[in-house]
């Protein structure tokens, strides 16, 4: 009677645990530990995409307009504001609280790299870029604004 307790318990918080577990979403507004930004996820379609909500610097200095996306490798896109800009595409769940085969643009330079976003815990999560294959690319930890 005492083992099938234990065993009752054992797999109420097993279960448990894999419900907080599935629960733990990127939806929401997070920044960078430099916070030279803050960005929200959400959701497009089936999948999931990032913005650009504020900047600790909106304006270009040399001008003292609103910075745009002035590397952007396609002319035409160059003079799209920062803000608001769509920077993070196509993200779709994997497992383990992983959100992959997404890709992230830098305006910073330019350049884009596939992606992908793994909640740490409810309030961060680590974001990486990478070209190829992922164990090599740059990783930031993004804390969720309250």
């Amino acid at each position: 009677m005492k083992k099938t307790l234990l065993l009752l318990v054992a797999i109420v918080l097993g279960v448990a645990g894999m419900a907080s577990a599935q629960t733990m979403s990127p939806l929401g507004v997070w920044t960078p530990a430099d916070k030279k930004a803050t960005f929200e996820i959400f959701q497009c379609g089936s999948k999931l995409c990032g913005r650009i909500m504020s900047l600790a610097t909106p304006d270009d200095p040399d001008t003292g307009k609103p910075k745009t996306d002035t590397q952007n490798p396609d002319p035409k896109l160059r003079t799209r504001p920062r803000l608001g800009l769509v920077f993070m595409e196509d993200f779709t769940y994997d497992e383990g609280n992983k959100w992959d085969d997404g890709k992230i643009y830098d305006p910073e330079t330019g350049k884009s790299y596939s992606c992908y976003m793994k909640m740490q815990n409810a309030n961060t999560m680590e974001v990486k870029g990478y070209i190829g294959f992922s164990l090599i690319g740059k990783s930031q930890t993004w804390t969720r604004v309250k």
